[in-house]
């Protein structure tokens, strides 16, 4: 009789823990939301030499009296013992339609332009330039000048993950445009550049059939007028207005050849100019 009613408790507390709602398990711990970590700010630079910064990680120094022993081994002319320099990752083309806005504008000459193979990985140049003048206030305006010009010539420059398309005028070239592409002073002169090189090659010949131009150099990856990029750079003059149509038309074939290399939207880099 005992163990009968023992076993009858036993059924019940057995029937009433079978029936107890399961402890909710505690609720997992949200992950907190990693955010991107910020990107620094640039520092300020309370060197005497520096004068700024720009589009395309350009950065403008000058040095007001250059060390002699450094001057000779630059080949530089004596005569302008102060330097303006204007270095960058991204974009030969702007920087030097830029520098010779500076020339016209100050009384500084450019005695070097070098086109590093850059472009922070991509296929075309950086660059480097240096300004001679005589005073340093001269050297530090061209510069300036250098600078404050890349926002707008940096406008018909345009890059996908796939190439850059580059486009540049000016009404009368001058002694920066003829140190580095041969430019004859004083006229309208253009270039157009196309990476991968292939659409630089129907670029240059779809400008060229546009309108009356005269060409002036061609610069492909192995005719040492390109640091061996993956680009081809066509160079022209003539009249003003012939100039900029053929900049137009090569422009809409490499807008179009550019596309269908990668999905992504061809736009400017800054507001076209042309």
């Amino acid at each position: 009789m005992k163990d009968d009613l023992v076993e009858k408790l036993m059924d019940e507390v057995m029937r009433k823990m079978g029936s107890a709602p399961a402890a909710e398990a505690p609720a997992a711990a949200e992950k907190p939301v990693e955010k991107p970590a910020a990107k620094a700010a640039p520092k300020a630079c309370n060197l005497t030499e520096f004068v700024g910064t720009a589009i395309g990680h350009t950065v403008g120094l000058v040095i007001a009296n250059v060390d002699p022993l450094l001057h000779e081994k630059m080949n530089i002319d004596r005569k302008y013992r102060s330097i303006g320099i204007v270095g960058a990752r991204t974009g030969a083309g702007p920087h030097i339609f830029a520098a010779d806005e500076a020339v016209k504008a100050t009384n500084s000459e450019v005695v070097l332009i070098e086109l590093p193979r850059d472009t922070e990985g991509g296929g075309g140049h950086g660059s480097l330039i240096l300004f001679g003048a005589e005073d340093v206030s001269d050297a530090r305006r061209a510069v300036e000048v250098t600078l404050s010009e890349l926002n707008r010539t940096f406008g018909d420059v345009y890059g996908t993950p796939a190439g850059h398309l580059e486009f540049q005028y000016t009404a009368r070239a001058s002694h920066a445009l003829h140190k580095a592409f041969g430019a004859p002073l004083g006229q309208a002169f253009g270039i157009t550049v196309g990476s991968p090189a292939a659409i630089g090659v129907l670029m240059a010949d779809t400008a060229a059939k546009a309108a009356t131009v005269v060409p002036v150099g061609y610069a492909s990856p192995g005719n040492g007028g390109t640091s061996h990029s993956n680009e081809v750079i066509f160079m022209f003059t003539g009249d003003s207005g012939a100039v900029r149509q053929s900049i137009i038309a090569a422009r809409e074939v490499g807008k179009q050849l550019l596309s269908t290399l990668d999905g992504a939207e061809i736009v400017s880099s800054t507001k076209p100019y042309i």
